[in-house]
């Protein structure tokens, strides 16, 4: 297919810039070869295209490669200059399947191809778009007359068929909103007052027929009610003016003679020039919403006068107020509730009325109503005409600058509520002095008791025949009964949360599975006590004695309650809760919880209550204190805990005491356990000084330690014994203290000798302190009263410093 060589060795002549690119490119690497070797028909060709203004372009050979002049370069966009000596496949395969079989048809049958404004799908700019072109392909034919090529001439229609396909869409789109509208479309020519459109909506608005009005618009103009016809024909000058109006008029239907509501809002259409045209409208039957406003205007009326009603009659007071605090309307009601005629209100500002106490809190509450949040039940005192307060409790909307409040007179409710706070202040009271004649009287019998023990004892002990046995006996039962009436009273400080504990961190399952054994030998053989225990350890912080005591009194209560038989089950859940308990809120925890169930007789509701009271019991005579449910009572308060019992007859109880968990590890301030070494009672060579305010027992104290072999100095206050102590402290082996004294207590002593003879040591001693109860032993030895003479020489011998006879 190839001719002969063409006859100019330049075949891009001129200084155009697509002449310069294509004879700067590198033609050799090319299937088409050197350019001074083209066929003379190629050569010809290209130089024709060159100089044409037409978009043009030459595909030739089986390759179909491209040679193009600068404005086909500007129909391809992105595609510019790299299309340049490639195949038309490569450059447009995007849109292949439709040029392929046009270029087919040149090349196999030598035809020329035209096509007007094919659509083609061209990535131009680096995304695909809807293209649309008119071109030709036209065969080059080499010297033998077989195609060697094709020559495109081009032309983009894209504008234009967008352009043509827009309108046609608009007018059909204007066609199907027109026929479809539920209003009135109509156009109109100026000049003759004819219509030219009416959209079918006419017929259903109006009432009558599209053809008989189309050439005759005074026929609408007919319709229009008499009433409004000159508003209506008003409008007609200032369309033709050019101005865009609107008008409302009522009609009356040729068919029914029912009248419609038409809102018609005519506007000019005019030409490329600015001339008038046409007039256009659109007519709106607002009959409905006209029939909404009347309906509207009836409520708004009612409602006025509903609301003049309720501002006159209302029993509560009614307020407008700015936000200055002047009274813009006030309710007939002040007149009523606070003696001032709303005409001496108006116009002055709350602060003549309010009660003077309540002056800053109103002004207050006034700035918050107005800026932030409405109020509710905000209560303020008013002063009545008479000079007496009234409450007020107010309610608040704001808007602007403006406060509407109604305020509702509690007065009565107020004293209603003082009242009946006096009654139960009353009760309660009441119900303290019997719950202390309760506590008194039990405290009285048992201790009478004992001391009936004591002093029968010791009438017995003074008489010079007594024989040795039977003094052994009464001095057993003198040591016995003190040991009772210090469990009593270790019992009542329990419940009162004002004994000392000394706390510790242990593991409750361990502690429980050696409780556990215990229970069995507490409750006797008849009892099956079962235990439910996780296998993982639960660490609290707490007395473990008392603990101890407290599961042994509630598994003695469970015994009791079980007549000596049944079972009892011991279970310990870990990381729970607190709930609700006699009306205190939930803890979320975590919590150990343990739990004792019986299977007794239950608690009857009516005593379920007062169970943890002390010296209360539902046993028969003779079978219990009251004190034990008291002491687990108030070992669980006072360890940051509490006790919860579920119960009912019949069917068992379960008491659940509930302590905080807490991390394992060694507790503070532990008093390690007395061995046999210490308990020695020898005191020769030491030196004590005793420090109490109570003259009896500073001299039985000392007389004790001396008796022991103790030196001792009594100082009867602080001040006199740090008076003592000066500057010599080696003069003495350990300080023994009381707690309660008046001045400066114990505790405070102890921690001023420790600040200035931190190696001297402090023993204290106490029956109560709610210091010790409150904080424990703060770090210093504790020795609780009533103490023996063992207990008092053991103590002393394990923290003095200095050996015996020394």
């Amino acid at each position: 297919m190839q001719g002969p060589p063409a006859t100019s060795p330049n075949p891009f002549p001129g200084g155009g810039a697509m002449a310069v690119r294509m004879r700067e490119h590198d033609w050799d690497a090319s299937a088409l070869g050197p350019a001074t070797a083209w066929p003379a028909e190629l050569t010809v060709t290209v130089r024709t295209m060159l100089r044409a203004a037409t978009p043009m372009a030459v595909y030739w050979g089986p390759e179909l490669l491209i040679l193009y002049n600068l404005s086909w370069g500007a129909l391809v966009g992105g595609k510019h200059p790299g299309a340049l000596g490639r195949p038309a496949r490569d450059v447009f395969p995007e849109a292949w399947h439709e040029l392929g079989p046009m270029f087919a048809r040149v090349l196999d049958g030598g035809e020329a191809v035209e096509v007007q404004d094919q659509r083609l799908v061209l990535d131009r700019n680096g995304m695909p778009e809807d293209t649309w072109f008119t071109y030709s392909l036209n065969p080059i034919l080499d010297a033998e007359g077989r195609v060697a090529g094709i020559l495109n001439v081009a032309q983009e229609t894209t504008g234009r068929v967008r352009a043509a396909s827009g309108l046609v869409e608009s007018e059909e789109r204007f066609r199907s909103f027109a026929e479809n509208s539920a209003d009135v479309l109509w156009i109109a020519n100026p000049d003759g007052g004819r219509l030219e459109y009416l959209s079918p909506a006419y017929e259903r608005v109006g009432g009558d027929r599209r053809e008989l009005v189309m050439g005759d618009l005074a026929r609408w103009a007919s319709l229009v009610h008499p009433e409004d016809r000159e508003r209506a024909y008003a409008a007609m000058p200032r369309l033709l003016s050019g101005e865009t109006h609107t008008v409302e008029y009522r009609i009356v239907r040729p068919d029914d003679g029912a009248v419609r509501h038409i809102r018609d809002t005519g506007f000019p259409i005019r030409d490329a020039g600015g001339g008038l045209r046409r007039l256009g409208g659109i007519a709106q039957d607002v009959t409905a919403e006209h029939a909404r406003e009347e309906a509207l205007e009836r409520r708004i009326a009612e409602s006025t006068a509903e609301h003049d009603r309720v501002w006159r009659n209302s029993r509560d007071l009614l307020v407008v107020v700015g936000v200055d605090g002047v009274f813009r309307a006030v309710n007939p009601a002040w007149k009523a509730i606070l003696g001032h005629d709303p005409a001496e209100v108006v116009g002055r500002s709350f602060q003549e009325f309010i009660w003077p106490e309540d002056d800053v809190v109103t002004r207050t509450a006034l700035t918050y109503a107005a800026t932030a949040e409405d109020l509710t039940a905000f209560e303020n005192r008013y002063r009545h005409r008479d000079g007496t307060p009234r409450w007020i409790s107010w309610h608040t909307a704001a808007e602007g600058d403006i406060v509407y409040a109604y305020g509702r007179d509690v007065t009565a409710e107020k004293e209603r509520t003082a009242a009946l706070a006096e009654a139960e202040e009353a009760l309660r009271q009441s119900q303290k002095m019997e719950a202390i004649g309760q506590l008194t009287g039990g405290v009285a019998h048992d201790f009478n008791n004992l001391l009936t023990i004591i002093r029968s004892s010791v009438d017995f002990l003074r008489r010079p025949d007594l024989p040795e046995e039977r003094r052994r006996r009464y001095l057993d039962a003198v040591s016995d009964t003190v040991e009772r009436a210090a469990k009593l009273t270790g019992q009542l400080l329990s419940f009162a949360r004002r004994q000392a504990l000394k706390a510790e961190v242990f593991d409750v399952v361990a502690c429980l599975r050696g409780v556990a054994e215990m229970l069995d030998t507490v409750t006797g053989g008849r009892i099956r006590v079962v235990t439910e225990l996780p296998d993982v350890a639960c660490f609290v912080r707490a007395d473990r004695s008392q603990f101890e005591t407290a599961l042994v009194n509630m598994a003695v209560n469970a015994r009791d309650a079980m007549d000596g038989e049944g079972t009892l089950k011991l279970r310990l859940a870990c990381g729970v809760g607190k709930p609700a308990i006699r009306g205190h809120a939930p803890v979320p925890g975590p919590f150990a919880a343990v739990s004792l169930t019986d299977t007794g007789c239950g608690i009857p509701p009516e005593a379920v209550g007062r169970i943890f009271e002390p010296f209360f019991t539902t046993k028969d005579i003779g079978k219990g204190t009251g004190l034990g449910l008291s002491q687990v009572f108030g070992f669980a308060k006072q360890s940051g805990g509490d006790v919860g019992v579920a119960s009912a007859p019949g069917r068992g109880t379960t008491f659940t005491l509930y302590l905080p968990e807490t991390e394992p590890g060694n507790s503070e301030g532990v008093q390690q356990p007395e061995t046999e070494d210490a308990a020695t009672v020898g005191g020769a060579g030491r030196r004590v000084m005793v420090v109490e305010d109570n003259v009896e027992v500073g001299r039985f104290a000392t007389q004790i330690l001396e008796d022991l072999g103790y030196e001792t100095i009594w100082a009867a206050n602080a001040s006199e014994a740090l008076a003592h102590l000066g500057g010599a402290r080696h003069d003495f082996d350990a300080v023994f203290s009381d707690v309660v004294m008046p001045g400066m207590n114990g505790v405070e002593l102890a921690r001023e000798i420790r600040r200035r003879w931190p190696d001297l040591p402090v023993v204290l001693t106490s029956g109560y302190s709610h210091v010790l109860a409150q904080e424990g032993g703060h770090g210093f030895e504790l020795l609780q009263k009533p103490y023996s003479a063992e207990q008092l020489s053991r103590i002393l011998q394990r923290v003095a410093r200095a050996p015996v006879g020394t």
